[in-house]
């Protein structure tokens, strides 16, 4: 199974954009972990704008 480009760049810099990390150790996420971290920074993103 492969996974798009676009989807894995939307993630890589959706990541890097609120935590700063670097390309290097946002790739070295398993695949899992890296949408983990996607979907806790939406959950965040959420609260602060009060459900926007």
């Amino acid at each position: 199974m492969t996974y798009a480009t676009d989807r894995l760049h939307a993630e890589i810099a959706y990541v890097a954009y609120h935590f700063h990390w670097a390309l290097d150790d946002i790739l070295d996420l398993e695949h899992a972990d890296r949408l983990e971290y996607v979907n806790q920074i939406a959950g965040l993103n959420t609260r602060v704008n009060g459900g926007r």
